[in-house]
């Protein structure tokens, strides 16, 4: 099945998967998907990945997500994925004007000519792009 928007279809399925208290999603594979998984991995708001590669059944390969939840609580540590820059409006941030995200708790990752990376990653290395979401 082709998607319009497969980074969008990748936080929904985080986003429901999350909802209904699942502890492991499965998503179709791509480079994109692949980056945004390590960048979440990175900065704790997942607990592990694995990328499965190519099989018969799955032409693309899969990335397993095992989703993060708070042990007391039993609530998920990401609260919020908004889709910032979609196919039909692209956003874009120079260096200096990169959002920040919940005053700094959360994390915007920015697509940039030196790949994907957290918009404090890109403000470090004076680097703007294309915003792609933000998680909290």
């Amino acid at each position: 099945m082709a998607y319009t928007d497969p980074i969008g279809d990748y936080l929904t399925r985080i986003r429901n998967a999350q909802l209904a208290g699942h502890r492991v999603v499965e998503i179709p594979s791509s480079r994109m998907k692949k980056s945004i998984t390590e960048l979440l991995y990175d900065s704790g708001f997942i607990y592990r990945y694995k990328f499965e590669d190519k099989s018969k059944e799955n032409v693309q390969g899969l990335i397993k997500i095992a989703l993060k939840y708070d042990p007391v609580t039993k609530e998920p540590i990401i609260k919020g994925l908004k889709r910032a820059s979609r196919p039909g409006l692209r956003r874009y941030a120079p260096a200096d004007d990169i959002p920040r995200v919940l005053n700094g708790l959360g994390i915007a990752i920015v697509s940039t000519s030196k790949g994907l990376m957290t918009g404090k990653q890109a403000a470090a290395q004076n680097i703007g792009g294309e915003v792609i979401c933000y998680v909290y």
